[in-house]
Parts: structure tokens; sequence; C-alpha cells
């Protein structure tokens, strides 16, 4: 008897590929019979960027509130929002201002670098202990050294105003969120949709109601920082023992009591876990929102791209890095200080803050020694030290010597695997793919699921960013591919060997604090504009979390399993391919997940090197302020995102449960 047939159709793998096949099959089959289903008709398509468009223009025209207008809102939030930019901007950059344009006079300068300096030094000590301090100030002063003070300080001043109001915003809807089990059920999907919005569509909302300027930019910049605060909350009160919040209830607090008397200050080493991510994303926004007026190193970063100049644009880049390994460390390290021993009332105020008393008076003494010695002020011209040539030197070296070579590569590449794939993907029937997500929802995560990836697909299709969304899909899932073969192989080895895996987190580690427009300018020098410019940078760009999750998946096996692999006389490959690979394999699924999402983020960024996909519509609708466009571009982008994390989720549960560690996994 012959029982392949059976086997065959008792594998689940080889079901869907047939099914695939079979379905791709019959569409091409009947393609004269139901055009319709090929290609979406273009009298079908519901015009709702237009709609948006004339519905933000009433808004801002005409929309009423009783006694003010919209407009009249957005000028208060952004009077607001701009004196206390006004103020940060001028401690740190251009000195306490008089008037206004041409006619201003300043009043005061600015804090000088050695002030700025000393005064991160006392906060790194207070925080911990001497070393952070040496750290925070070696950044700090490389800052000055390298030339990018200035606008170091811009930028530094976005910050230093953005997240105070960006952690307020998502502490209190955190809160309310945790109160409230029907807001958070409402604030969850409007969550997701800000974490995979690109962000270019944050722009242009933004730039249509604020305009252009450093008040766009930060307003731009709160918005896109606020929701990891606000899930962070959540969690960190929930996470509140049930102990301590009895004890606050058996005392006598009342509700508005026990949340700020007992559940926050309880919670505040993962609320600071928030405070963090509201500074990585805010230092992360400033070169985005450089297009819409921010400046500072932001600015710096996007005119080196357009000049193509690539030495100023990694010390602008790297600038940006040392800022940000300043106040992730600091920020640490507030989140990890213990709580403040009981001080002793009788002492004085300077007895009980040393380190503020320090570093007021350091600032005075320097700000009156600068008056009278210009290199206390500003940090000497004649002292700074410059890369941009040597970079520019090893680019030209790299072009003039192997151009031939990159050509060959780039070619290669383009013809036989990046051309091929993107018409097979854009010549998919629209019908086909929505019905196939639907199947893949129901199959990996019940009818919901399979209603939400239907759902979504067939808003892209009808919305009319079809054929654009599959060119986002081809090049995300190509990178996806290269990032996910070279990464998981990084990873076995990073889990296998210590001393490895310590130099591939440092890597690792760089990598993801580099600004994401840094990736373009050495690809495009390489290069030129183009898919395949596009694909490296994304490739770079979104490597980190099939790498990271890689391995941890091998760390975290338990090592019961690994001798019992050893006991039974296992070879290393067979404990690799018949062991490790298969009980990691969930927590693989969620790095690929990851790095989905990264490089989707990283495709809208790529639109400045020529991509002609959804990123390209963003970008199109940011240059001409088509805030319908935008939009709908941007939503297509976060359908595709959520997508492709649910399904990749609901997979990796799967997993987990046919492995006996769903318990971990929901606990992850």
């Amino acid at each position: 008897m012959n029982t392949a047939a059976p086997a065959l159709l008792r594998d689940g793998r080889a079901i869907w590929a047939l099914a695939l096949g079979a379905s791709i099959l019959f569409a091409w089959a009947t393609r004269d019979l139901v055009p319709w289903a090929h290609e979406y008709p273009r009298d079908w398509i519901w015009p709702i960027r237009f709609e948006i468009t004339d519905f933000m223009k009433w808004l801002i025209n005409d929309a009423s509130f009783g006694l003010f207008s919209f407009t009249d809102l957005t000028r208060s939030i952004a009077w607001l929002l701009d004196w206390p930019l006004g103020l940060a901007t001028g401690l740190l950059s251009t000195g306490l201002m008089q008037g206004q344009g041409s006619d201003a006079v300043q009043i005061t300068p600015p804090l000088s670098w050695l002030a700025v300096i000393g005064a991160v030094v006392a906060m790194g000590h207070y925080a911990r202990d001497w070393k952070l301090a040496a750290l925070v100030g070696g950044c700090f002063l490389y800052l000055a050294m390298f030339g990018q003070w200035n606008s170091a300080m811009i930028t530094l001043s976005s910050i230093v105003v953005a997240v105070p109001i960006g952690v307020a915003g998502g502490l209190l809807l955190g809160i309310v969120a945790y109160r409230s089990p029907w807001f958070e059920r409402a604030i969850k999907p409007v969550l997701d949709l800000m974490q995979t919005v690109p962000v270019f569509a944050y722009l242009v909302p933004i730039l249509f109601m604020f305009g252009f300027g450093p008040v766009a930019a930060m307003a731009a910049t709160i918005i896109y920082a606020m929701p990891p605060m606000v899930r962070v909350t959540m969690l960190a009160l929930r996470s509140v023992a049930d102990e301590i919040v009895d004890f606050g209830r058996m005392v006598g607090c009342t509700r508005r009591q026990l949340t700020w008397k007992v559940l926050v200050p309880a919670s505040m080493p993962l609320l600071m876990v928030g405070v963090n991510q509201v500074i990585m994303l805010s230092l992360n926004m400033v070169i985005i929102a450089s297009m819409i007026g921010a400046g500072g190193l932001g600015f710096d970063v996007l005119a080196a791209l357009r000049r193509l100049d690539i030495g100023g644009g990694l010390e602008a880049g790297i600038a940006i890095v040392v800022l940000a390994v300043a106040l992730d460390r600091l920020s640490q390290a507030f989140a990890t200080r213990p709580p403040p021993v009981h001080e002793d009332p009788a002492r004085g105020w300077i007895a009980r803050h040393p380190w503020l008393v320090v570093a007021l008076g350091w600032i005075v003494v320097t700000g009156l020694a600068g008056l009278v010695m210009p290199g206390i002020q500003a940090y000497p011209k004649a002292l700074q030290v410059t890369t941009g040539t040597f970079w520019a030197s090893l680019v030209e070296a790299i072009n003039v010597n192997f151009y031939d070579a990159l050509e060959a590569v780039k070619t290669a590449m383009l013809l036989g695997v990046l051309i091929p794939f993107k018409r097979f993907l854009i010549g998919l029937p629209w019908a086909v793919v929505v019905g196939l997500l639907a199947v893949a929802g129901w199959r990996l995560g019940g009818w919901r699921l399979s209603l939400l990836a239907g759902g979504l697909a067939l808003l892209v299709v009808i919305t009319g960013q079809w054929e654009k969304a599959m060119i986002t899909v081809y090049l995300c899932g190509i990178s996806v591919l290269i990032a996910t073969a070279i990464g998981v192989p990084v990873g076995i080895a990073a889990a296998e060997r210590e001393r490895l895996g310590g130099v591939v987190r440092a890597v690792i580690d760089t990598l993801q604090t580099l600004p994401s427009f840094v990736y373009l300018m050495p690809v495009v020098m390489l290069f030129r504009v183009g898919d395949f410019s596009a694909m490296i940078a994304v490739v770079v760009y979104a490597l980190a979390p099939a790498v990271r999750y890689t391995a941890h998946g091998i760390r975290q096996i338990d090592p019961q399993l690994i001798e019992a692999g050893i006991a039974a006389g296992c070879t290393r490959r067979q404990m690799l391919w018949k062991i490790k690979l298969p009980l990691a394999l969930p927590e693989i699924m969620l790095g690929i997940n990851q790095t989905i999402m990264l490089a989707l983020s990283m495709l809208v960024i790529t639109a400045l090197v020529g991509t002609r996909d959804l990123g390209q519509e963003v970008y199109i609708a940011l240059t001409k302020a088509d805030t319908g466009r935008g939009i709908v571009a941007g939503l297509s982008v976060a359908f595709i995102a959520i997508i492709a994390d649910r399904l990749i989720a609901a997979g990796s549960m799967r997993m987990r449960h046919r492995l006996g560690l769903a318990a971990e996994g929901a606990t992850a």
C-alpha cells in the first residue's frame, strides 16, 4: 500500500504550498473571465485621500468650537510649546534674546561648553558613580571637539522639552487606561497604529496644522515618542504587588492618593524604562523632524545626505549616537538609583544637596569667566578635529578601485533576484492574496485574526494603494530574507561563543543607535540610487533583531534538555538542528517579526534614494503638504506591519504550545 500521499496530506506545510500554487494557477487560468480580480478597477477605488484632504482644509479654515476656532487651538498649542522651547534654546544655544528676527538683541550668552559638561558630570556622579560621570562628560566633550556643539545643543533643547511633555502625557494616559478597561480597549488599536505608521506620515498633518518650524517638529516628536510611555505605564502599574495595593487601601488612601502615593512610586523603576524609551524615540525623530524645521544635528545629517557629504553626515550622525549614549546611560542610572535616604531636616539645604550646589556654582563661575575668556564660553575652533576628509577619501578610493565589481554585484542582484521577484508579486491577483491572508489568519488565530488580516489587506486594495504596497512587500521581503540569512547564523555563533557574543553585542548596539539616514549615505555613494541601495540600507538597519532574538532563544533553552541530547549521543550538528533550533524557533520568529517592523520603517526613509513604493508616496505627500495622500499611504504601511505582526505572533504562539512553552511565552 502506498502511504506517500496520505503522509503528504498530513503535512500542513505541504497542504499550504499546494493550496497556494493551486490558487495562483486557477487565478491565472481565469484571468479573462474575472479581470477585476487581477487588477482592481479604478472606478471602484474609494477616494478617501481626497476626502481626508478636504476635511483637513475645512478643519484649518472653517472649523470652530464655540468661542474659538481650530486654528486658535493649534496656535495656543504652538504658543505653549514655543515658550519652553525658546527658553531651552536660549540657555543652551543662542542665549536669552529680546525682540524677534533681525531686531533681536542677546541679553545673556548661552551656557558655556564647560558649564554644560560640568553639569552632566555632576548628574552622572549623583545618579551612579565617577565612571558614569566620566562617560557622559566624555560624550559631551566629543561634541565640542568635533565641532558639533551648537547643533547638538539645539537638538538637546528639543529633547529637554519634548521628553517631559511626552512622559507626562504618556503617564496620564496610561493611568487612565489602567483605571478604565473600556479606555484601554479603545486606546490599544490607536497605539498599534501610532507605533506602525511611518514617521514621515506624522509630519504631513503636523505640517498642515502647525506650519514649518521648530514648534511643528516638537509636536511631531512628542506624538511619535509618547506611545511606549503609555504601554509601559499600564504594565508598570499592573506589576505592583497586591500586598502593596492592599496596604494602601488599609491605611485609608483615596483613589487619587493610592495612585500618586503608592502605585506610581512603587512602579518607578519600570516607569523609568518608559522614560528611556521616550528619550531614544525623541532622538530618533530629530532627523526626520528636521525636514519640517527642527534644525540641529538632524538638519546637519539631512543636508549632508543631500550633498552626498559622507564625512559631514557621519560626524553629525555619530554626534547623535554620542548624545543618545549619554542620555541613555543617565536615564538608566536614575531608573536604577536606590531611593533617597531620609535626610535630617536640621541639616541645611546646601548640605542636603551638595551636587546641585556644585553644579550651580560651576555654571556661575564658568559663565563669569567666559565673559572675559572666549575659550571658556565657546570651544576654540583651533582645537577642533574632524574625520570628514578621511571618510570621503575612503569612499572615493573604493569607488575608484572597485567600481566594476560593485556594479557587477548590483546588476546580478537586480536582474537575478530583485526584478523577477518584484514582477512576480505585482502580477499576483489581489483577490487571491487577500483570500490567502484571510485563510492564514483563520488557520493561525481563528476568525478574528482572519477578519483582521483580510480586512486590512482589502482596505489597501480599495484605497488604490495595492501596486505600491506590493513593491513595499517586495523590498521588505527581500531585505528581511537576507537579514535573516545573515542574522540567524550570527546569532547562533554569538550564543555558542561567549567572546564572540560580546563583540557581536557591541556591533549590534552601535548599529541600533546610528540614525536611519546615516545608513543611506555610504550605500548611495557606492551604489547610486535605486532599489538595490535601498535594500542594502534596510538589511543593515533591520539586522539587529534577527541576531538578538536568535542568540536569546538559544541561551534560554533549558540546560537539562541540552544535557539529555548529549547523553543521547547527539553530534554538535544534530544538537543544533534537532534540539536548539526547534526550541529557539518561537524566539527566532519574534526576531523576524521585529526585523520586518524595522524594515518597513526604514523603507519609508529609503524613499529619498529613489524607491517607488508606499514610502515614496508618503514623502511626496510631505513635500506637497497633501494630507490625505500621506495619511492613506502611511496607514497602508501600518496595515502591512499589523498583518505581519499578528500572523507571526500567532504562529509563534502555536509553536510555543506545540513545544510546551506556552506559559513562558505568555509571560515574555
